[in-house]
């Protein structure tokens, strides 16, 4: 049987229990397992005789085996193997008298201690690596790593001379993120034995009944000299085809890919480890920035409809349209909407990204890019990711241009059939008008043929494959406009989203109040009773007022509004998103909870720990909306106060029954989930209390903080945290009291928690392909690998001579299509 980097884990491995356990950190394929990277590498291991070994610090030494037994735990399963060991016949080489120490292994498992003691036979000779410690007055390891150098009977030893034991022993070791079903050490034994197989071209033949026990690491084994041979890159080129161009690799001193995973997953040194990290950083780089050209170079190739303005200012929908406005433009608006005329009026398809705050007016700009399209004569779309932001964007376009006489049409996968069927038969006709849509308007029954601009909201919400699906409605590829509200880092922006050009609202409307944000710690019961009461009084002045949770029902382990799981009592998952870890892009809580497929994209240093780590204990588990609404109600502050609730799950009847509620003061205050992020639009909202604030991202907490201060009232945000003092999840909260920018905002959740964190899931492709790149420390780098793949494109454009390069770049496009929004 023939290995390849697709091969699956499942079939090379005969221990079930640890292929799942890979499997729920994303491991399937041997490609996953070399992509596993280690976050941090240990300091090489002294080799000290035994008399010199200082307890607290590690030691590697040679000894021989003296004695070896295995004790029966009493009253439980499983025993403890204990070995005596002696260096009096290496002691002399290092100038120190003999010593003595013990080894001691506990395990349930009756198998791996059988396979330890039959490692530890007396007289064998072992090089033994840990941490050293007292028990009874006795030096002692327990649990440390054995190589087996010599055995007594002259059965095949585990590796050939002591002296390349204590090598390996004493080498910097790897340091994976684990998780309770397998250790940092399996794991690294795990992808040692994928590379070995790598080596060898193929997979050992029989399976062995002492694989669980550990023996060879769970894989089938040909021999026990198998799992200890030499792992050399040369041997893994024809396995691991280089990704970047020789040249490309000779001009900035990089290793080859499989000398890079050797480096890394195997180092001799740190400096080694450190130089295959940088190898595989810049190629993630110099794919990622290949990729963004590429596909800017393609599009310039398309043909679009170009829709010039009308000379006569009393002819255009779109100047009467800015002309009626009972506001004038800010400067920001009228340049963003002066370089979108300039763009579509090109015959090539305009790709813009517009990132503007929450109330800045990015709707006024996508209006006037519409009623562009329709002067010329064509059709435009706009594709909202719910259907209340839909409904709301129908109800707000249609009084701005209702008076023009604009056709203005809603598209909702929840309408009724007779009226979906009117609105197809309008939209297919040609006739130009502009079309508000959900989703539906990826459907394969809605047809625009005249469509030349396509305006996407909240664009991290929707894939390449469904603005793709919008390209192909129209004869011609519509000019597109993607705008987002979520902030995004300038650095991060121009790193992702490389292939658009860039445009940013930073300007505010005048008459906006600025919001004051108020971080509470929740374990201050005053200051909690006197904010309820501060809510109660702003209620009573006919204001509303949000509570977010980043849970939906209570003592569970249930799924978020983004779908995935947290467990009650457990470091949370991301709820409503975030590496888990905060939430990521517009999505919700701590860093905690790590998906397997996930936990490299936060990695914001292979060499330290991540940032929350110091907070690695049990969490308490996240508030839910079930259990708030619930303590709410039995509050004195709210007597006499309808409470409503909302949440991913209620259906959109329900979802447009509470918001109507909840606008009209009928139910003034809303407990909800981070549903209410975007699209939700109630001027008279003035409070809003988000609980365990300390486990969202920035991002998200300056999105959700957007939803009030938008009827020019004095306005509250409540950041209710458990967070301790000096935590870094303390210093995020501090950052988004203290500043109301949202590019600063995002600026310093990216340093504080890397660029998985701040673009999210929805935006990194999900099973993102860049574990390593890191937008603010690698700036330097991604420009130079970003010029380099321009040179490299200019003289090959199809990359024609570098295949490898070509399939990378396809790969990185489809695992991470919500970067590229052309094809």
């Amino acid at each position: 049987m023939t290995i390849a980097l697709d091969s699956a884990v499942s079939s090379l491995m005969t221990n079930k229990r640890r292929v799942g356990a890979l499997k729920s950190l994303g491991v399937i394929t041997v490609r996953d397992a070399l992509a596993y990277y280690p976050f941090r590498v240990t300091d090489p291991v002294p080799v000290t005789p035994i008399r010199r070994i200082t307890v607290g610090v590690k030691a590697a030494f040679v000894a021989t085996v003296r004695q070896t037994r295995v004790v029966p735990m009493n009253g439980r399963r499983g025993g403890r193997v204990e070995s005596i060991l002696d260096d009096a016949e290496f002691s002399y080489e290092y100038g120190s008298a003999p010593g003595t120490v013990r080894l001691t292994f506990f395990s349930h498992n009756r198998g791996y201690g059988d396979w330890m003691a039959s490692r530890l036979v007396p007289g064998s000779v072992v090089v033994v690596s840990g941490d050293p410690s007292i028990f009874n007055d006795n030096l002692q390891f327990t649990h440390p790593d054995v190589v087996v150098v010599r055995t007594p009977d002259g059965m095949p030893a585990e590796i050939d001379s002591v002296e390349a034991g204590l090598a390996k022993a004493s080498r910097p070791q790897p340091v994976y993120h684990a998780s309770s079903r397998i250790s940092s050490d399996h794991i690294h034994e795990s992808i040692l034995g994928f590379m070995r197989l790598l080596a060898s071209g193929g997979v050992p033949e029989t399976p062995d009944a002492n694989a669980d026990a550990g023996k060879t690491g769970g894989f089938a084994p040909a021999g026990a000299e198998e799992s200890v041979l030499p792992i050399v890159p040369a041997m893994l080129a024809h396995a691991i085809p280089d990704v970047l161009p020789e040249t490309v690799r000779e001009r900035n001193g990089l290793m080859h890919r499989a000398e890079a995973f050797c480096a890394i997953h195997n180092p001799d040194s740190v400096k080694q480890f450190r130089d295959g990290i940088r190898t595989l950083r810049f190629e993630e780089a110099f794919v990622s920035q290949t990729a963004l050209l590429k596909a800017r170079r393609q599009s310039d190739g398309i043909e679009a409809y170009a829709c010039g303005e009308p000379h006569d200012p009393n002819e255009s929908f779109k100047q009467r349209f800015i002309a009626s406005l009972p506001f004038s433009l800010t400067g920001g608006q009228q340049q963003v909407i002066d370089d979108i005329a300039a763009d579509m009026a090109k015959p090539s398809p305009m790709q813009r990204l517009l990132q503007g705050e929450v109330g800045s007016g990015k709707t006024v700009v996508a209006v006037a890019a519409m009623l562009q399209a329709v002067d010329a004569g064509h059709q435009a779309v706009l594709v909202a990711p719910t259907q209340v932001l839909a409904e709301q964007h129908y109800e707000s376009i249609g009084r701005m241009v209702g008076k023009q006489g604009v056709p203005v049409l809603l598209l909702t996968g929840g309408m009724k059939l007779a009226q979906r069927r009117r609105v197809l038969a309008q939209a297919a006709s040609g006739d130009p008008c502009i079309v508000v849509a959900t989703h539906a308007a990826f459907s394969k029954s809605f047809q625009a043929p005249n469509l030349a601009l396509a305006v996407i909201d909240e664009q991290h919400r929707f894939g390449v494959e469904q603005r793709e699906t919008l390209r192909r409605k129209s004869e011609k590829a519509p000019h597109l406009l993607v705008m987002t509200a979520t902030p995004i880092p300038r650095t991060a922006a121009m790193t992702w989203f490389g292939d658009l050009d860039i445009s940013w609202l930073t300007e505010l409307p005048g008459g906006r109040k600025p919001i004051r944000t108020i971080v509470v710690p929740e374990a201050d019961g005053r200051t909690m009773g006197r904010m309820f009461a501060h809510i109660r009084a702003r209620v009573d002045a006919g204001e509303r007022a949000y509570i977010v949770c980043p849970r939906i029902d209570e003592d569970t382990e249930d799924e978020t509004d983004d779908g995935t799981s947290t467990k009650s009592g457990g470091r949370s998952g991301k709820s409503g998103g975030g590496k888990g870890k905060g939430a990521r892009g517009g999505r919700g809580s701590g860093r905690g909870g790590l998906r397997g497929e996930e936990y490299a994209t936060y990695i914001e240093d292979p060499f330290e720990e991540l940032a929350d780590d110091e907070d690695a204990e049990e969490k308490p588990p996240l508030h839910s909306v079930e259990e708030i609404s619930r303590r709410l109600a039995a509050l004195p502050q709210f007597a006499g106060i309808r409470i409503a609730t909302l949440t991913g799950r209620d259906d959109d009847d329900t979802k447009r029954e509470v918001m109507e509620g909840f606008s009209s003061g009928d139910t003034p205050v809303l407990v909800a989930t981070t549903v209410i992020e975007v699209g939700v639009d109630v001027p008279q909202a003035s409070c809003i209390v988000i609980f365990d604030a300390d486990r969202f991202g920035l991002s998200q907490l300056h999105q959700l903080r957007g939803r009030v201060g938008r009827g020019g009232t004095h306005s509250w945000a409540f950041l209710i945290s458990r967070a301790e003092p000096d935590s870094i999840a303390a210093q995020r909260l501090e950052v988004i009291r203290t500043s109301t920018d949202g590019a600063d905002i995002a600026q310093a959740d990216l340093e504080l928690r890397g660029a998985g964190d701040v673009l999210g899931d929805a935006q990194s492709g999900g099973r993102s392909s860049l574990k390593l790149l890191r937008v603010v420390k690698d700036a330097d780098m991604i420009g130079e690998a970003r010029e380099q793949a321009r040179e490299l494109l200019a003289a090959d454009p199809t990359l024609a001579g570098a295949t490898e390069l070509a399939g990378a770049v396809l790969d990185f496009t489809r695992g991470n299509e919500q970067f590229i929004t052309s094809t």
